[in-house]
């Protein structure tokens, strides 16, 4: 018969990942952006140094935005980087809230006088 494996295997990797209240916060920033119709699509790597959300305008595009957890990096410039479409860094910090109040400022209305 054939050899059983463990699985994911004797020499991998621990994979890095969102825990359930950072991905309820950027699913629901994504939530929001969808209903504002400036996101369409989304995509989530883990691989494992890093793990990743991408946010698309359209399916067929680059993401508009990378939001990146590197734990690594947690000592130094913080674990969390908002990463632009052309794969510039544009925010970097410890904390998750900091990092993605840059997209949600595109959210806010001014409401003027009626």
């Amino acid at each position: 018969m054939g050899t059983v494996l463990q699985f994911p295997g004797p020499d991998s990797k621990a994979q890095v990942g969102f825990d359930r209240f950072e991905l309820n916060r950027i699913v629901d920033l994504y939530g929001r952006m969808v209903a504002a119709g400036l996101w369409k699509d989304y995509a989530i790597e883990f691989r494992p140094d890093a793990a990743s959300f991408w946010a698309f305008r359209r399916a067929a595009e680059r993401p508009e935005y990378r939001i990146e957890k590197r734990p690594a990096l947690r000592g130094r410039q913080g674990q969390w980087a908002l990463i632009g479409e052309a794969g510039q860094v544009l925010k970097r910090g410890h904390e998750l809230g900091p990092v993605l109040a840059s997209i949600e400022r595109r959210l806010l209305k001014l409401v003027g006088d009626l």
